[in-house]
């Protein structure tokens, strides 16, 4: 794994899927799965939505380490190890879950993991933009997301039902007091944990043989302070790119709006009737995420990829913005009316994960051919979705105190308002590159 043996480069279709599904599933584990795990455990809301949100952290500040990864191995060295190295943590999460003190040790672990899984994904952008042209980019972009996000629904969707299905099996009752359901669930998330830990082991000893690396180790040695040099440059050099601060407004606020709602969403789903929430069990919000939730965002995400490389990112930025933050307005309908039919709940629930899907897929590209390119193109990506993570987990950390405030019903009307200013700021945004897709239909 140390030395890169010269063999084939594997074509994109081999290791795109897995790698993007491997830098998904710690971030949803830990931000959106743990949350159901925290709520059967006893956790209050508050907590959870604030520790949650707050050991996103190192997804923030990831550009601080990117210049490292740069100078020393290759990117593909830090893929697998980081991949492995998550897998013995998640095993960690799994076996804690017993013990009196859990929420300190898994809250404590997956700030480790937290670290290791945001050092993947710059190693791991990284490989995508090194290994591959900007046209399989664009053709892969849809691919990637999905991926990413099939992770996600995996994640947030089979394994939480299975998580449910599991504590059943282990004896929970529905609305049971914790004394009586505790046991039973520790068991249930313990397995589930258990899953994710050996899944991120064999893709990592996966990607050992099919992940390509056709870049040189770094043989320079640089001491310390050169390397904070370099860092302080790579930072300095991010802040001369044109439009910088419009497009780091950008980036936070496209997102603002699932930045509230992604703590708050779960637990509405879960919370009681009686307090404004649906009264799901996990065993219903796993299957209505991972059926008709996984179908909605893959379709989502391919058709998003075919229609930008179609048309090209500059004529299609501001319909992906308003079909990621338009199906907000499914939370909304739900919280006002609190419908009970599964399959009106359900709908709702799969034109979110469409729009995300679709729209997800215009910040990423955005990203990668307006902010990245250049001089320390893969620490600047780094830098940019850094920054995006920080639009996510700021209203994260505060999610949960407004929503207290608000009620789940106020609290989502509040959500619609602040997606405007993202309609706002991506209408009129200026792009720095060319844009090649709108260039050839007006040659045509």
């Amino acid at each position: 794994m140390l030395k890169e043996r010269k063999k084939q480069v594997k074509p994109a279709y081999f290791w795109v899927p897995t790698a993007y599904f491997a830098m998904g599933l710690p971030f949803i584990a830990i931000n959106l799965v743990s949350v159901f795990m925290f709520k059967d455990l006893g956790i209050s809301d508050t907590q959870i939505a604030f520790w949650t949100s707050l050991i996103m952290m190192p997804w923030t500040l990831k550009f601080l380490w990117s210049p490292f990864l740069e100078m020393y191995r290759t990117k593909k060295f830090f893929v697998v190890v980081t991949q492995l190295t998550s897998g013995v943590l998640f095993g960690i999460v799994a076996f804690s879950l017993f013990f009196d003190y859990f929420f300190a040790i898994s809250i404590s672990t997956m700030a480790v993991i937290a670290f290791s899984g945001a050092t993947h994904d710059i190693a791991c952008d990284g490989v995508y933009m090194a290994e591959l042209d900007k046209e399989t980019q664009a053709k892969y972009i849809g691919v990637q997301g999905a991926f990413y996000n099939v992770a996600k629904l995996v994640a947030n969707g089979g394994l939480v039902a299975l998580a449910g299905a599991l504590a059943q099996h282990f004896g929970a009752i529905e609305g049971a007091s914790l004394s009586v359901n505790k046991e039973a669930y520790s068991s249930a998330w313990m397995i589930i944990f258990g899953v994710i830990a050996a899944v991120m082991v064999l893709i990592g000893m996966y990607h050992i043989r099919v992940l390509p690396s056709t870049q040189v180790p770094s043989t320079t040695k640089k001491t310390s302070r050169e390397v904070g040099r370099e860092l302080v440059a790579v930072i300095a050099n991010f802040f001369t790119k044109k439009h910088i601060l419009y497009y780091i407004s950008f980036i936070i606020l496209y997102r603002l709006g699932e930045g509230f709602i992604m703590k708050i969403a779960p637990l509405f789903l879960r919370a009681s009737r009686d307090v404004g929430g649906l009264g799901l069990t996990l065993t219903e919000i796993g299957t209505l995420n991972g059926v008709f939730g996984s179908a909605a965002f893959v379709i989502g995400s391919l058709l998003a990829g075919i229609y930008v490389s179609r048309f090209g990112l500059k004529r299609t930025l501001f319909t992906l913005c308003c079909v990621f933050n338009l199906p907000f307005m499914a939370y909304t309908f739900l919280a006002v009316t609190q419908p009970t039919n599964l399959y009106l709940i359900g709908s709702c629930i799969t034109l979110e994960y469409f729009g995300y899907g679709f729209g997800f897929v215009g910040l990423i590209l955005f990203m990668m051919q307006q902010i990245a390119p250049g001089k320390h193109q893969m620490s600047h990506y780094a830098f940019a979705s850094g920054i995006m993570n920080l639009g996510v987990m700021l209203p994260g950390m505060a999610s949960g105190y407004f929503s207290d405030l608000l009620g789940y019903r106020d609290f989502f009307i509040y959500v619609l308002i602040a997606t405007i200013p993202a309609f706002l700021i991506t209408y009129f945004i200026p792009f720095t590159y060319d844009d090649s897709k709108k260039k050839q239909h007006k040659n045509q």
